[in-house]
Formats: C-alpha cells, structure tokens, sequence
C-alpha cells in the first residue's frame, strides 16, 4: 500500500531510497574485500572495515531509510614480521581489521536487499500501468 500522498514518500521513493542506502553497503564491502590483509607499520594506519549505520526515516506512516555516516570498525591484528619493510622496532605489523567470510556474506545479504527493493519496484511499475490501462 502506497503512503499518503503528503507524507513525502511514494512507494518508488522508499525503494529508490533503500537501494541507494544498499549501494552505499556494497561500496563499503567492496572497500573492505580490496584492503583485506593489507598490512601497515603502526596500529593507528592499519585498515579497518568500513560500516554504513542506518537510520529509519519517518513521514506519518511511511518509513525509509537513511545512511547516517560510516564508520570503521574493528581492531587489526599485531603480528610479528621484523624482516618487513613496514616493521615498527618491535619488529611488528598490523594486518587489516577484515574477515573476508564475513564481508562475502554481507555481500550477498546485501545484493539480495537490493534485489528485493528492485522486485517492489517492478510490482509498483506494473500496479500504475494497470491503474492507468483501467482509465481508458
């Protein structure tokens, strides 16, 4: 059911809305996979995974969604590698703050968001067309 129309959201605005907002998602997986195993000389440069934090949107009874910032997240990991051109005097590196299970399957949940505001897209499409059709 479409929202009232002043509420300030239509139904392909709310998909359109949470598409962008899962595109915002896969750059961040797609940033997270490229730096995973990275490695930097000290804890404070080395990668941390990037997270979108969401936040719903409300005008009346409609709701979307909104990307309110992104955020790093995680600890790297010290390992001890003192022939390695980025080694502190410890003889230590840190590997990037990235599970690449993870991020794979935070990559499909998120393609299949996508997928889904994609479906209720088509099904508005079709609904207007066959409103429109019943005018003639």
């Amino acid at each position: 059911m479409s929202p009232p129309v002043n509420s300030g959201f239509s139904t392909f605005a709310i998909a359109g809305r949470a598409m962008a907002a899962q595109l915002v998602r896969l750059n961040a997986i797609a940033s997270n996979l490229a730096n995973a195993g990275a490695v930097a000389g000290t804890a404070d440069t080395a990668y941390r995974a990037l997270r979108p934090v969401f936040a719903t949107r409300y005008a009346g009874q409609a709701a979307t969604v909104d990307v309110t910032s992104v955020e790093r997240t995680g600890t790297p990991d010290k390992r001890s590698e003192p022939n390695h051109p980025l080694a502190d005097a410890d003889g230590n590196v840190w590997t990037a703050a990235v599970d690449p299970n993870q991020e794979l399957v935070e990559m499909v949940e998120t393609q299949r968001q996508y997928a889904n505001n994609v479906e209720v897209l088509t099904t508005a499409k079709a609904l207007a067309l066959d409103t429109l059709r019943l005018g003639r």
